[in-house]
């Protein structure tokens, strides 16, 4: 799910027995938003490494909460594949944590569905692993690397180096985006973004959106990017990449 976008309702863990996948909660209804040309059936992972303020997750930050059993994620396939689903996206939280995430990769490639996984980029040695499983990456960028450690408490910027190098060269299909956050995201700051991404094949630039439940208490308060700021800073990246698509404007 984009990050900028507004949390949808989540179909959380039942009452079945068997072995926990990683998938914590899953979207009810397909999306045609968060597989570019799909109809994408949307799992969520908990647990992250980053303590975003402005996540609309943030239920699935901090330690990775108890995942539905197995047999009730096949029923969840067979149902997506009879409506039509063709692809399924796993996003968190921050997947590439999961232990299981191969595993959970290799079981919905047995039902045909093509893969994108959803990514902050804090683990390039197991996103490493995971790039020739899946067909489709997302990265979030979520500042410039100085901003990085008050943004996100991730310290670690040579790994955001690392993971965006990861996905340009593995011939997969990827997108770079960042939730623009008026007060964060300044010019000097996208600068920084530029430099960071420059020569990637697609950038996403997506409204923030402000709601009681985030986690930071200072971005409760803070207003939605309005559409002009999204179009100035649209044409101040496109130097950097083949494609600049703006969302939420």
């Amino acid at each position: 799910m984009p990050p900028g976008a507004s949390a949808p309702r989540k179909q959380a863990a039942g009452g079945r027995n068997g072995a926990e996948s990683p998938v914590y909660a899953f979207l009810e209804k397909p999306s045609l938003i968060d597989y570019p040309g799909c109809l994408c059936g949307v799992f969520f992972v908990s647990g992250c490494n980053f303590s975003c303020g402005f996540c609309h997750n943030a239920s699935l930050m901090g330690a990775k909460q108890k995942g539905i059993p197995w047999s009730r994620l096949e029923e969840v396939c067979r149902k997506f594949k009879n409506e039509w689903v063709d692809a399924v996206c796993i996003t968190g939280g921050e997947p590439t944590l999961a232990a299981d995430l191969i595993k959970l990769i290799e079981f919905f490639r047995g039902f045909g569905f093509k893969i994108k996984l959803d990514t902050n980029g804090g683990s390039p040695e197991f996103l490493k692993k995971c790039l020739p499983l899946v067909d489709y990456v997302a990265m979030d960028i979520k500042a410039g690397l100085s901003g990085y450690s008050e943004l996100t408490g991730f310290k670690d910027t040579g790994k955001i180096r690392e993971s965006i190098q990861l996905i340009m060269d593995s011939g997969k299909e990827y997108e770079f985006r960042t939730t623009v956050i008026e007060s964060v995201h300044t010019d000097e700051q996208m600068h920084e973004i530029g430099e960071l991404i420059q020569g990637v094949k697609r950038y996403v630039l997506q409204a923030f959106v402000p709601q009681d439940t985030l986690p930071g208490t200072e971005f409760r308060a803070l207003k939605r990017t309005r559409p002009e700021r999204l179009r100035q800073l649209e044409k101040l990246m496109a130097p950097c990449a083949d494609e600049i698509i703006v969302r939420g404007a």
